[in-house]
């Protein structure tokens, strides 16, 4: 059973900078690709940011480039995101999502979520 939990959610101003985190379990992590949510009230989920099994190769929304990084530790079965330049219209609850497989640019290719964290950016 997969599991992911997110971490490192929380109150941040705007400008300010926050790092989530997500523990995986239940499946071989370096097997698959991996990737980030968010959804705001009222509004869909979008996927952020994504990065191959490996690490080498990532995808982010036009909306995240340059002030979001995803990482992995493939170790320590660990998700990251390092978000900066935080802004009000960031707030939403963050999810930590799996691949079913190998693809990570597209939001039908996740299978599996996390609970979310909730991120509140003040202005």
């Amino acid at each position: 059973q997969v599991q992911l939990v997110e971490s490192g959610g929380g109150l941040v101003q705007a400008g300010g900078s926050l790092r989530l985190s997500c523990a995986a379990s239940g499946r071989t992590f370096n097997n698959y690709a991996m990737g980030w949510f968010r959804q705001a009230p009222g509004k869909e989920r979008e996927l952020l940011a994504g990065m191959s099994w490996g690490g080498g190769g990532t995808y982010y929304a036009e909306s995240v480039k340059g002030r979001f990084t995803i990482s992995r530790d493939n170790a320590k079965n660990r998700l990251y995101l390092q978000m900066s330049s935080l802004k009000p219209e960031n707030t939403a609850v963050y999810y930590c999502a799996q691949s079913g497989g190998y693809g990570y640019k597209l939001r039908s290719e996740y299978a599996y979520w996390g609970q979310g964290t909730q991120v509140t950016v003040s202005s």
